[in-house]
């Protein structure tokens, strides 16, 4: 199969080197300094179970509307930060109109794919996430990841508002499992999508704001209390999108932080190297969301506001 990963960064480069190694054909989408170094050096990742050290296809946006034809492509992944979604695609608009390419989301946020659905249309937006894995590019073409580094991913919303994917999608399952990619694919994709945010909302924010991995701030006996709550903010919000999340949702969820290898989220990484955090994309909903409740998410604005006040940036 023929796939582009839009936004190579670390945990994008991974997959891209995973799908590489299986004997798909790949385009990395990246930029700067990176892109410089996976066109001129290629990519180099290790990963405990596996490594990749090769030359790749890289362009960035542009190159990848002016050198390649969309329809020759079987899926599009979207690796990049939320806040970019909007701009790819519009970009991207002329070259994706001439095909009828699917995209597949991995992105942290629960907003990205209602943003693909109005440029590309339900029947070819696919919800999905990341779980397990941790990945950072090192220096320009060099990235460490960890993890299980599994794929869970659905039609969007869910399969009875947009069942014609969900054939070729049971393909694809099969697909990344035989190029060892772990995987998921639910009914309900919107479900999944919340459940890894309360994951993100509770810890993203406040390893950033601390600059301390999961680890630490899953034992401090505070920070693991506020954790719990601001998870159970997330799973109040998820009701307004029509998404039920019970309390032993929230206490796997939050097992499953305290438990995991600890590792530094991408909020953090981002601090640490000056770069906007995706603060709106991952707070944004659940603030909103109980606001409209008329159940103020309590802690998650002030971790937001501590982490805005920290860092200088202030919301979009």
């Amino acid at each position: 199969m023929k796939f582009a990963i839009l936004g190579a960064g670390g945990i994008g480069c991974y997959y891209a080197a995973r799908l590489l190694h299986a004997g798909h054909d790949v385009v990395l989408v990246a930029r700067g300094a990176h892109l410089d170094a996976l066109q001129s050096q290629g990519l180099s990742l290790s990963h405990p179970d596996f490594s990749f050290d090769g030359r790749v296809n890289a362009t960035d946006v542009a190159g990848l509307c002016k050198q390649e034809n969309a329809a020759d492509f079987d899926l599009l992944i979207l690796a990049s930060k939320g806040s970019t979604t909007a701009p790819i695609l519009a970009q991207m608009q002329p070259w994706l109109a001439g095909s009828s390419v699917p995209m597949l989301s991995i992105q942290n946020g629960v907003t990205n794919e209602q943003v693909i659905a109005e440029a590309l249309g339900v029947e070819r937006t696919i919800g999905g996430l990341a779980v397990k894995i941790g990945a950072h590019v090192l220096s320009p073409g060099v990235v460490e990841a960890t993890g299980i580094a599994q794929i869970d991913f659905g039609a969007w919303p869910n399969v009875q508002h947009n069942p014609t994917l969900q054939p070729w999608l049971e393909q694809l399952a099969a697909i990344f499992l035989d190029a060892g990619i772990p995987n998921q694919l639910y009914d309900d994709v919107s479900y999944a999508l919340w459940r890894k945010l309360m994951i993100n909302n509770a810890v993203n924010p406040i390893t950033a704001l601390t600059m301390q991995d999961t680890g630490v701030v899953t034992r401090d006996p505070v920070l693991r209390r506020t954790i719990h709550t601001i998870m159970q903010e997330t799973a109040r919000a998820a009701s307004v999108a029509g998404v039920t999340m019970t309390e032993q949702d929230v206490d796997a969820m939050f097992d499953l932080i305290c438990q995991f290898d600890a590792i530094k989220t991408s909020m953090q990484v981002d601090r640490e190297k000056g770069r906007p955090m995706e603060i709106h994309e991952i707070c944004g909903p659940v603030i909103e969301n109980c606001r409209q409740l008329g159940e103020p998410a309590v802690t998650t604005v002030l971790i937001s506001q501590l982490l805005q006040h920290a860092s200088g940036q202030r919301p979009a």
